[in-house]
């Protein structure tokens, strides 16, 4: 097909033409078919052929840094107060520990005073047997007793109590229709004891049954 001519031999330029891209028709408010401009009645294709709104779909399940920031946040948060919780753990058993090792020094420390006492201890017991605890060596008596007993010094032993092998030692034997156990009968020396633990046990005379 030949291009028209002008009169005067001129060649006629063509009109201009233009192209509308735009993908939302004007008129219909409708979305075009990209190849042929018109709206679809599917979901229209994207740049490169695809479905439009993948690559936002795509975009919305990457994690935003804004919320990648407050989970990183939230991990060392967790992390700090599980250290936190194990430090103060190990501070309260710590604390269990010298508390514990604080009562077993003093226990052991009355105990020795104990030990260094038991001679007078015998002195005052023996003197009170035979009445012989009077005066103001009776008062000093008992306020020494009294002083070692707020530390849970006690003195303990007593005929007609059963025998306990445990806290006595026998020093006599012998036998008694009038008794059905091993029974303390006479206290040759008293015990003594701090709290649960046997600073000399009492040494005593045990009957036993026929």
């Amino acid at each position: 097909m030949t291009d028209q001519q002008a009169p005067g031999g001129a060649q006629e330029e063509p009109p201009p033409r233009f192209t509308d891209k735009r993908r939302i028709d004007p008129d219909t408010g409708a979305v075009r078919d990209p190849a042929g401009g018109s709206p679809a009645g599917g979901p229209a294709a994207g740049p490169e052929g695809g479905t439009p709104g993948a690559d936002d779909a795509g975009s919305a399940e990457e994690t935003h840094p804004v919320v990648a920031a407050l989970e990183a946040a939230e991990a060392i948060a967790a992390e700090r107060l599980e250290d936190l919780q194990r430090l103060q753990a190990e501070y309260v058993n710590y604390r269990k520990r010298v508390e514990r090792d604080r009562l077993v020094a003093r226990d052991q420390t009355v105990v020795a005073m104990v030990e260094a006492m038991i001679g007078v201890l015998d002195d005052i017991d023996a003197a009170r047997s035979h009445d012989e605890l009077v005066g103001p060596f009776a008062a000093v008596a008992e306020k020494f007793e009294a002083s070692l007993g707020r530390f849970g010094w006690e003195r303990y032993g007593a005929a007609g109590e059963a025998f306990d092998p445990t806290v006595h030692e026998a020093l006599m034997h012998a036998h008694s229709d009038d008794v059905t156990e091993p029974t303390v009968v006479q206290v040759l020396q008293a015990g003594h004891r701090v709290g649960d633990r046997i600073v000399r046990a009492a040494r005593v005379a045990v009957a036993e049954p026929e």
